[in-house]
């Protein structure tokens, strides 16, 4: 009899008691490599996932000294548009840009909320189909 499921049995007689220790060991061998199917799907993905996290990071902090410089020349230019150099006006166009941001930034917190509440989390999808392609075969040999 063969321990690794691959090489034929030298002989077609074998008793219940080898078939059955047979068809378990099979099946041992096939859970123990859906698992590591599955452990390896998952692996790939949470690499994916964090190296554009880290891409991501860094865009993001790029974007954000972008953003910081960007905000002084609106602040600024609605100053200018208000009435010039004086104090009043410059304050006024600090407050007036802070509002615009808060108001983007409760609207993007909104969207990230119901992104994740949609968003499901890394699964090993094709170990599951792997597995559930096992059961149904077995029970079709099981039932006949």
């Amino acid at each position: 009899m063969s321990d690794d499921g691959l090489r034929q049995p030298q002989t077609a007689e074998k008793s219940v008691g080898e078939i059955v220790n047979e068809v378990t060991q099979k099946a041992s061998l096939l859970v123990r490599e859906e698992i590591e199917l599955a452990k390896a799907e998952v692996t790939l993905k949470a690499k994916r996932l964090g190296g554009g996290a880290g891409a991501g990071a860094v865009a993001g902090v790029f974007a954000f000294l972008a953003l910081i410089f960007f905000l002084q020349a609106v602040a600024w230019f609605v100053a200018d548009l208000l009435g010039g150099q004086s104090l009043i006006y410059i304050w006024l166009g600090f407050l007036i840009t802070a509002a615009i941001l808060v108001i983007l930034g409760a609207i993007a917190g909104l969207l990230a909320l119901r992104f994740f509440r949609r968003g499901s989390p890394p699964t090993p999808e094709l170990a599951i189909e792997e597995a559930k392609k096992t059961r149904a075969t077995i029970e079709e040999v099981s039932g006949s």
